[in-house]
């Protein structure tokens, strides 16, 4: 796991958190529902996390599907483009 899906996910989970509970206090004080409203918030709350995180993790990084080798070669091949242009 890299760094960036590791701060994605923490960002995440800290986000959905404060939704969780902003919605909470708003079922809670301002509107009335039935008591199940708070379980549905809750499970909907994880499901959206839970695919939100997936289809994040699905998505392939063009880094990731590149060489190394083959990156430097097409920077220095950039570089020399661009001297014999000037």
């Amino acid at each position: 796991m890299k760094k960036k899906d590791l701060v994605f996910i923490i960002g995440l989970t800290i986000f959905m958190g404060v939704l969780w509970i902003v919605g909470e206090l708003v079922m809670g004080l301002w509107i009335a529902v039935v008591p199940k409203a708070h379980l549905f918030w809750l499970i909907g709350i994880v499901s959206a996390t839970l695919i939100i995180s997936v289809w994040h993790s699905m998505l392939e990084d063009e880094s990731d599907l590149q060489d190394p080798k083959r990156q430097k070669y097409e920077r220095k091949k950039n570089k020399r483009k661009q001297k014999k242009r000037r």
